[in-house]
């Protein structure tokens, strides 16, 4: 019979503002505390990206960029990335609808090699449109002929369409949280604590779920605190 050391989990990360890591750590500690071996690799660009883009204009040349799912480079992935893994959980956020440009890249780059027969999750941080993310994601993932039973989605909690406007602002460099109309309805950036007490769970559900062989499949990833509804 296998033993816990025997489960290895790769989790590969791009985060650019800081929101999709933040689920990822947590979620990397319900793995772990479950017994998993966890690696992680976080993409690198090769050109720096800067967290906010400073204003309204270059927001905006960035949104029309990556909605044509424009590229951006990265660094080679590390040697580890090379090794036998149970399980990959590819996380990233969604770029106007799409994977982000760092995702695509490493797609290019990297897709025939690093997921080809093996067992991919996706982990998607998204404003709230992540339907078009995942099925260009899980599309790619086929593609290579990864098997993907499952996903994981978390969405910024705040309601539409102050979600949208407090998201392009803040991204612009703005504070829409203090503006005195905004602020009313968009209290915060990103995800909030109980997303990521969400996350660190599904890591220990995910977990069991590997030591004992159980079809990955079944786990409900999609519960009130990630925003995401079943469909």
């Amino acid at each position: 019979m296998e033993t816990q050391q025997h489960k290895k989990v790769l989790f590969i990360c791009y985060s650019f503002s800081g929101q999709t890591r933040g689920l990822m750590l947590h979620m990397e500690k319900g793995l772990e505390e479950s017994g998993i071996s966890l690696t992680s690799e976080r993409l690198e660009t090769s050109a720096p990206l800067h967290f906010p883009f400073g204003s309204i204009r270059k927001t905006v040349v960035m949104m029309l960029l990556t909605f044509f799912r424009h590229r951006v480079p990265i660094k080679p992935l590390s040697q580890k990335c090379q090794d036998n893994y149970d399980l990959i959980i590819l996380a990233g956020p969604t770029w106007s609808y799409n994977p982000s440009g760092p995702v695509l890249s490493l797609f290019d780059w990297d897709g025939a090699t690093l997921f080809k027969n093996k067992t991919v999750i996706p982990l998607i941080s998204c404003r709230g449109y992540w339907r078009m993310h995942w099925l260009g994601l899980k599309s790619l993932l086929k593609k290579h002929k990864a098997r993907v039973p499952n996903r994981i989605i978390f969405t910024h909690p705040s309601k539409e369409p102050w979600r949208t406007i407090g998201v392009f602002l803040k991204l612009a460099g703005r504070s829409p949280e203090t503006s005195k109309t905004i602020g009313k309805h968009y209290h915060k950036y990103g995800h909030i604590k109980e997303q990521q007490k969400e996350a660190f769970r599904f890591g220990s559900e995910l977990g069991k779920a590997l030591i004992n062989n159980l079809p990955l499949e079944n786990i409900n990833f999609r519960t009130p605190p990630t925003g995401c509804n079943p469909d």
